[in-house]
């Protein structure tokens, strides 16, 4: 706590679970939200902004959404719902909120779930637009891995802004998840041409989820490439105007918490 508190070195904390659909509506119509409130309140406390993660996402469902018979009509209504209560209870606390989740397959095509399945690709404009209505002072995102350098899924990123905006629904951000594998992540111009690929649609971007995992034993060695790492993707970051803030995957090995 006392190193989480210390905001010269975090200026933001990001729930990781705690906003989750299974934690905050595990039975439909049931909202549960001390959790969420606990991290809310924490980084109010220590004046640190608040990522709010995540609203949508086809992982860490409750049984109830994944085994209801939905209609168009009754999903779109359930989830408009769900979205417009959590953001709400939240509205003015949360500087960004995740939208929508990793929804892409890796080949850039949306994943097959319970609101693609009914909704089609139409499910995160009525999410997006849900959650601008309930908090509209609030950046929304979309936020994925595995969309940091070009590629098919990172064009398929892309086009869901565009889909977005050509809507009129307004979307403000890209997150790039960015879990790497020391040794192997992307070059510094690969990631900022990436970054810029996102940039030049309106949308700013950050790092969401930077972690850059090493094999054990840990040497001299392998800590030394995973500093080089971690550096090369903050220097991209700042190279990039608009992208806005670099989140990292906890900040030591004990628990996996993104702050």
């Amino acid at each position: 706590m006392a190193a989480l508190s210390n905001t010269s070195d975090f200026g933001q904390i990001t729930p990781a679970n705690a906003m989750k659909w299974d934690a905050i509506e595990p039975a439909q119509g049931t909202f549960m939200f001390a959790a969420g409130d606990a991290i809310a309140n924490l980084s109010a406390s220590n004046n640190q902004l608040l990522r709010c993660h995540n609203l949508v996402w086809h992982s860490q469902l409750p049984s109830w959404v994944t085994s209801t018979q939905w209609t168009n009509e009754t999903l779109t209504a359930m989830l408009q719902d769900h979205v417009t209560q959590e953001v709400t209870h939240y509205k003015g606390q949360c500087y960004a909120w995740d939208v929508v989740n990793e929804a892409l397959n890796d080949n850039g095509t949306l994943q097959e779930d319970v609101f693609f399945n009914i909704l089609g690709e139409d499910y995160i404009r009525i999410a997006f637009e849900a959650a601008a209505a309930a908090d509209p002072s609030a950046k929304l995102y979309y936020n994925d891995f595995g969309i940091e350098t070009a590629g098919a899924k990172s064009t398929g990123a892309q086009n869901i802004v565009k889909t977005l905006k050509a809507a009129g629904t307004k979307i403000d951000g890209v997150g790039l998840q960015s879990h790497f594998i020391a040794g192997s992540t992307p070059s510094k111009s690969s990631q900022v041409s990436n970054l810029q690929s996102f940039t030049s649609l309106g949308v700013e971007v950050a790092i969401t989820e930077l972690d850059i995992r090493i094999e054990l034993p840990v040497t001299t060695s392998n800590l030394a490439q995973q500093s080089t790492d971690y550096q090369t993707t903050i220097d991209a970051c700042l190279a990039v105007d608009g992208c806005v803030g670099i989140t990292v995957w906890d900040f030591d090995d004990k628990v996996g918490i993104l702050l």
